[in-house]
Formats: C-alpha cells, structure tokens, sequence
C-alpha cells in the first residue's frame, strides 16, 4: 500500500475518531509459532502507534524476533467502525516512564487524587519501559456505511451481477 494512500485513509474522520480511543488489540507471533492478540492502551502521534509495555514483557522477545503486527481498534456499538492497521513494531527501551505512557492512560476516567496516586504508583513501579513504535504499512476502514469486509463487498457485487442478469 502506497504511503497516500495510508494517509488518506487514517485523515477520514471514523479513523481519527478510532485513533483517538484507548485500547487497541495487537496480534502478534509468540516464540513458540503460535498467534497471539493482546489488547493494549495506545496512542497516535499523527505518524505512528505507540504502546508502552514493562520491560520483562513476553511479547518483546517475540516482536524482536518477528517484527510483523496486525493492530484492530473498534466501537462496540452498531454499525461497529473498526480500523486495521498491519506495521512493524520497533522496540525503544527507555528510562523512566514515557510521555506516551502518561498520555495512554490520561483518557481513562479518573478523579484529580485517582490521577496522582496511580501515578505515583506507576512511577515507584517501573525504571524503565519499551516503547513499540509501530509505523502502519498498510490499512483499512470499515464503517459500514461507506466501506465494507472485503468478503462483503465481493457478495455485495456477486448480488448486483445477478439482479442484472
């Protein structure tokens, strides 16, 4: 998929509403061979996925080996909105938490005393973290309503050619 055309399809508003959301689900391929899928906090800085993870974390020794990921971020209501992303996962270990990090997490629902003690607590928890840089290679949306699963769109043209036969 051609870097435009990326573009053009995570500028659309249903993709930005969806890059603006919380958790996404990350699959993955685990060290023994087999998929994996994790749901993880992440954020969008207008280029890249970030998710932060804990430095003993078993995906890394996985996405250093096979790099590969394929992300979902979806609604739950109907017509569910759903954004695919495939990319390749780059691993930045950091000192310290990363602004993402705090970032990730500052959507969730938490009163101003919440906000400082779970801060403090995941200060006092980690020296460091991995940032997964994901840069997306390809993508698509399906809304329902302007875009469609691929296997859909096939039966929706099967179901033309033959009401005009």
């Amino acid at each position: 998929m051609k870097p435009n055309e990326i573009t053009e399809i995570l500028n659309r508003p249903f993709s930005q509403e969806l890059l603006a959301r919380d958790l996404l689900r990350m699959a993955y391929v685990a060290k023994d061979g087999t998929p994996r899928n994790v749901p993880i906090a992440f954020t969008w800085n207008g280029a890249e996925i970030v998710v932060c993870t804990s430095k003993n974390a078993p995906k890394l020794p996985s996405l250093q080996h096979n790099p590969e990921v394929a992300l979902t971020i979806d609604t739950e209501v109907h017509p569910p909105k759903i954004l695919l992303i495939r990319g390749r996962a780059e691993l930045d270990v950091v000192d310290g938490i990363p602004q993402e990090y705090l970032q990730i997490n500052g959507s969730y629902e938490m009163t101003p005393a919440q906000r400082v003690e779970w801060e403090a607590e995941v200060r006092s928890l980690y020296d460091g973290m991995v940032r997964i840089v994901i840069t997306p290679t390809w993508v698509k949306l399906i809304d329902f309503e302007t875009t469609l699963p691929t296997a859909v769109e096939e039966l929706v043209q099967q179901r033309a050619e033959r009401q005009h036969a």
